[in-house]
């Protein structure tokens, strides 16, 4: 039993949420997004073209004080972050999934994909990941949940899943 402690507490230590915006177009979203992952811990990876700029005022008012803690990498397309991080398990958050985001195991070190907040994931880009798709259970004629609200129910699982780490 104390070795599988060890090795559980190790292997928590390592452990990182990557959260991906691939063409964020609201900026209050990716404000709202950027302090939940100062707030967890996670990376934040933003995928151009974004719809706004890095100054826009209603981004930094959702993110407050905080970004200067964020660990951001920014992207010239979806072709660039995949040269840039071509390892790690990607799980694509999209409506035409059929496997609930609380069905599976987030190992750590993962990607959670979003897509744009008026048209989601492309279909090239899900069709890279046939298996890694995800969606949140909704009513059947809802279209979809605010972004930034997707991103936090999917983030927490999978921080729950690994006990949150670091977290109080």
């Amino acid at each position: 039993m104390g070795n599988y402690t060890r090795t559980k507490k190790e292997w928590l230590i390592k452990m990182t949420i990557n959260i991906v915006l691939v063409e964020p177009e609201i900026p209050p979203n990716t404000g709202n997004i950027s302090r939940l992952c100062v707030g967890v811990g996670a990376k934040l990876h933003l995928v151009k073209p974004l719809g706004f700029v890095l100054n826009d005022k209603y981004l930094k008012r959702a993110g407050l004080d905080y970004w200067h803690l964020l660990d951001l990498t920014i992207y010239e397309d979806y072709e660039d972050f995949e040269n840039k991080n071509p390892e790690g398990q990607r799980f694509l958050a999209t409506t035409k999934a059929s496997r609930s985001y609380s069905d599976i195991q987030y190992p750590p070190n993962c990607y959670l994909l979003f897509g744009k907040e008026t048209k989601g994931l492309s279909d090239n880009i899900l069709k890279r990941y046939p298996d890694s798709l995800i969606r949140l259970p909704m009513k059947k004629d809802f279209r979809s949940l605010n972004l930034s609200n997707s991103v936090a129910v999917v983030t927490y699982e999978a921080l729950r899943q690994w006990g949150f780490p670091e977290l109080e």
